[in-house]
């Protein structure tokens, strides 16, 4: 989790009392005491990795065995709208087909944390996603599906709840394999 400085933490809590007294509530009351202070620390976990051009927490491994396809799939992740600063979250599903090079499987999941603790859209998060893994294992071919909740859509704007949002990425052979990608399609799309 990224720690914020005391001067950003004071800086931060001074502009959440702000908001809270911009829409009308008073910082006094007894609820909203610790909140600027909870909401700081909040924001320290949920953004921990803006900024950040390159995942770094992976390993990678040669490997001479010709698997076709490495599926990990419904790996759950929780992002922020950058254009509302509210939540979407979901699963995101992950394909490569190696290259004489493999990641520690547990290293996609944190490579999802990763890519979500920013601000960010859909579409940005599937790519950065897609990116990080061809740049760890120069695979033959990559692809990405994430499938989303927003709350901009869910409880603002068009009151959806429910509607789900899905992006993919493909690139490589399993942009040009039918086969493959067909492969990867029947397994993650719900």
């Amino acid at each position: 989790m990224k720690i914020f400085d005391t001067e950003t933490n004071q800086r931060l809590e001074k502009d959440v009392k702000n908001i809270l007294t911009t829409i009308g509530d008073d910082v006094s009351r007894d609820g909203l005491l610790e909140t600027p202070a909870r909401v700081s620390r909040a924001y320290a976990e949920i953004f921990a990795h803006t900024g950040e051009r390159i995942f770094q927490d992976y390993k990678v491994f040669s490997t001479e065995s010709d698997t076709d396809i490495v599926i990990v799939e419904n790996i759950p992740f929780y992002s922020m709208c950058e254009h509302h600063l509210l939540p979407f979250f979901g699963t995101v599903d992950i394909a490569y087909v190696p290259n004489h090079k493999i990641i520690g499987l547990s290293k996609l999941p944190r490579l999802v944390d990763w890519s979500a603790r920013r601000p960010s859209v859909q579409e940005s998060l599937t790519t950065l996603v897609a990116d990080e893994v061809t740049r760890i294992v120069e695979p033959k071919g990559v692809a990405v599906n994430i499938t989303a909740r927003h709350m901009c859509m869910e409880m603002r704007g068009i009151n959806r709840p429910g509607t789900q949002t899905n992006t993919s990425v493909y690139r490589g052979v399993l942009k040009t394999d039918a086969l493959l990608r067909q492969q990867f399609m029947q397994r993650v799309i719900r």
